[in-house]
């Protein structure tokens, strides 16, 4: 008789303080999260708890490639007061709606030997979409064995 799979499951919330806007890895953190938790097969979701921020998975190698998505961001979706209506908590409180809605708030990504199974340059970033500093949380969910 064979052994039996087991499946697991392992939560938690994450908390991630951002200076302000951009793209922020978060890579690091997860992964140490995802090794703690013991799962060495399985699949990861991350979601991001707002509405003004998003996840992404996205080249981690070459700061150009950030720097460049930002501002492609920042050009459809702007700030300016004329556009919109609802500017509740300042400028940038609608263009940042717009570029989360633009994005994603949840990912999958497989868990294999223990690993996230992310390409050679992929990394996962948190997209702050809002100027100030916050803290943002991410609810991180493994179920494997």
């Amino acid at each position: 008789m064979g052994k039996e799979a087991r499946v697991r499951q392992e939560t938690t919330i994450l908390s991630i303080d951002t200076p302000g806007q951009g793209l922020h890895e978060v890579t690091d953190p997860i992964l140490r999260w995802v090794q703690e938790g013991g799962i060495a097969e399985g699949l990861l979701t991350i979601f991001c708890q707002h509405t003004s921020a998003s996840l992404l998975i996205q080249e981690n190698a070459a700061p150009a490639a950030r720097r460049d998505l930002e501002a492609y961001f920042a050009r459809i979706a702007p700030e300016d007061p004329v556009r919109y209506d609802h500017d509740d908590e300042g400028p940038d409180d609608m263009p940042a709606h717009l570029r989360a809605a633009l994005t994603q708030v949840q990912l999958s990504v497989p868990v294999i030997d223990g690993a996230l199974s992310l390409g050679t340059w992929q990394g996962i970033y948190l997209f702050k979409h809002r100027r100030t500093a916050h803290a943002r949380r991410l609810a991180l969910h493994l179920m494997g064995e």
